[in-house]
């Protein structure tokens, strides 16, 4: 008796499962099987063209009162057709139209064996095939083969384009796209949007095995970390994981997407972190931890330190164990600057407020600023807890600064027009945070590494203060005192922590050339035993004596030869767009020991942005035509499009 397999429609399987019947996959089922039955064909009640279609839905009205026949799955009836001859049923074949019974316990197994010595049937399966080519292959050489559709495989890149791209489990049911399918295939099978969560949760298995894995070949790992409260009033713990794979490419992967329930306080907090390094393995791989200024991520960062301290796997003591996110420090010394001149950018942003509140008024500030020839840009209204946005908006406005009074003389209720005075602090102002505003473009990325940017851009932000300390304006003066008191508090110790990690680099090539050399003396092999003494051939003596000579620690450790290279001087076009990674990459061999430490700090992230775009992809997922998924579905959403 063949098995029952399931439809395409209410698979509920991996994607990767293969099921064999009577010698045919699952696959091949899939494709002999249409599961959208309303798609074109006239079929009423099971009957098409005047005989009975197996695969046709069965009319309950039809068999009432009585066993109901079963459904005929197998793959084989689309190579047979049921026709009845003097009052009884046949199978006939397709091809040869020969009759074969039918039988009652519903075996198919003779239609296979028949298919197997039917020449029509070998013929119709020996014609041309359906050529592809496969652009993947290689860049100068493509690669032409035969085309087989494959189910399993589409299923597989659907639940791949729904995380992707956030769409809905929905969107494989929808009206037109399916017509778009079966225009573009006519193998096309719809897929409900219960089989499409389903094969989305076997990416995101197959995906977490995969990233496991590669887990458990890193030496050390970076982990920023932030909390997050949806529209769904629940508060979540994104958790992201930095480092540099073997090829010397910056790796970042979202590991965790939990719900933390309140109160937030060190221990809960602690705890959160603890149970997911310990669930992907790397409790003992866990370099440094970035956060946010919050109270509450300090001492749980304290609690975690003391813990790993215990296993004495932190380096420098864990003096880099407790990251701070250089973005947000940046947004305190900023918005302490900011409040000296807290009454014009109020002025400022209630002029551009009113004025974007209404097309006419828009159209009346731009004649004006055509009639001045100034440039055709649109006024910017910020958003209040964002300085680089407050920053903008007095940035554009101070282009218009001759428009806002003669927008006055026409409109009596534009009372929002700040003094030439006014208009000379803002200038003053935006010149210190266009400075603050490119240093926070910088070190904001996540695609490449920031560590190796950290004390150029904190040497930058400091040369300035130093400067404006000096200015002859005293709201200047008063406003870089503020900064600087932030400056001191988070930034004071930096370069006493940095001669920390330098010695630390020193010690640690040093001991390791002596182990190294050490073990080199140590590992003599190709001895024999005579007599119960170990005598070494003159081969292996050879062999030895190369190995100690070639490979023994040089007079000057990596350390010495790095420090007294010249510096690399990138050409003008270029300074932007230095990749320390490659340099590393192609002086891998060179600098083996400070490689291997390179690799280590380079991933190191200093700041928060890559958890915090995590929430931004958050936002769209559990929109409010969403908000009543489950945790575990926003869990599996978010890391797939991570993943993927």
């Amino acid at each position: 008796m063949s098995e029952q397999v399931p439809t395409v429609e209410c698979s509920s399987a991996s994607p990767l499962v293969e099921i064999e019947v009577d010698g045919i996959t699952g696959i091949e089922e899939f494709n002999a099987i249409e599961c959208d039955s309303n798609d074109g064909n006239n079929e009423v009640d099971g009957i098409i063209g005047g005989e009975e279609n197996p695969s046709a839905p069965i009319d309950p009205q039809k068999y009432a009162y009585q066993r109901k026949p079963r459904k005929k799955t197998s793959a084989v009836w689309k190579d047979f057709k049921i026709v009845e001859k003097n009052g009884v049923k046949k199978a006939e074949c397709n091809f040869c139209k020969d009759l074969l019974s039918i039988s009652s316990s519903g075996s198919t197994t003779h239609f296979h064996r028949h298919l197997t010595s039917c020449l029509p049937h070998i013929a119709a399966s020996k014609r041309q095939k359906v050529l592809i080519i496969d652009m993947k292959s290689s860049e100068c050489v493509n690669l032409v083969k035969n085309f087989s559709y494959d189910m399993k495989k589409v299923r597989e890149l659907a639940s791949h384009m729904i995380l992707y791209h956030e769409y809905p489990f929905s969107m494989m049911e929808h009206v037109v796209f399916n017509k778009f399918m079966r225009a573009n295939t006519p193998y096309w099978q719809k897929i409900s949007r219960t089989t499409a969560r389903n094969d989305c949760q076997s990416t995101y298995e197959i995906e977490k095995k995969k990233l496991k894995t590669i887990l458990r070949g890193v030496n050390k790992v970076s982990i920023t970390t932030d909390m997050w409260t949806s529209g769904q009033k629940i508060s979540y713990m994104v958790i992201t994981c930095h480092f540099v794979d073997p090829n010397w490419h910056l790796q970042k992967r979202v590991l965790n997407f939990c719900n933390v329930p309140p109160p937030h306080n060190r221990v809960i907090i602690a705890d959160a972190l603890q149970k997911c390094f310990i669930d992907w393995g790397i409790e003992n791989k866990v370099s440094t931890i970035t956060v946010d200024n919050a109270r509450y991520n300090d001492v749980a960062l304290r609690v975690l330190k003391d813990v790993f301290s215990l296993k004495k796997k932190l380096s420098i003591g864990g003096q880099l164990f407790h990251v701070r996110c250089c973005a947000h420090i940046t947004n305190l010394l900023v918005k302490d600057g900011l409040s000296e001149i807290g009454e014009i950018v109020d002025c400022v942003r209630e002029g551009v407020k009113y004025l974007v509140a209404s097309e006419a008024r828009i159209k009346q500030f731009s004649d004006i600023a055509k009639q001045l020839q100034l440039p055709s840009k649109k006024l910017f209204l910020d958003v209040p807890t964002r300085w680089n946005s407050t920053y903008l908006m007095l940035a554009v406005a101070l282009e218009f600064r001759e428009v806002f009074p003669r927008y006055g003389d026409r409109d009596q209720g534009f009372n929002y027009v700040p003094s030439v005075e006014d208009w000379t602090k803002v200038e003053n102002v935006c010149q210190i945070l266009a400075v603050f505003n490119e240093v926070t473009n910088i070190i904001s990325g996540t695609e490449y590494p920031t560590t190796n940017l950290f004390l150029p851009e904190v040497w930058r932000i400091k040369e300035v203060l130093n400067k404006k300390s000096l200015d002859l304006n005293d709201y200047i003066r008063a406003m870089v005192v503020k900064m600087n008191t932030k400056f001191d508090k988070y930034w004071g110790n930096v370069i006493c922590l940095w001669q920390w990690l330098l010695f630390w680099i020193q010690a640690n090539v040093e001991s390791s050339g002596h182990e190294n050399a050490r073990d080199i003396g140590s590992s003599c092999s190709g001895s024999i035993n005579v007599v119960g003494k170990n005598v070494m051939s003159g081969k292996s003596i050879f062999e030895s004596f190369v190995r100690k000579n070639d490979t023994i620690r040089p007079v000057k450790s990596d350390l010495d030869v790095y420090l007294e290279e010249c510096v690399y001087i990138c050409s003008e076009d270029s300074d932007l767009h230095f990749d320390a990674l490659e340099w590393w990459k192609v002086n891998d061999l060179k600098y083996r020991i400070l490689s291997k430490m390179a690799r280590d700090i380079l991933s190191i992230p200093i700041t928060t942005v890559a958890s915090e775009s995590t929430f931004s992809a958050g936002g769209r997922v559990i929109d409010p035509y969403r908000a009543s998924m489950s945790v575990e579905t926003v869990e599996m959403l978010l890391f797939g499009a991570d993943w993927v």
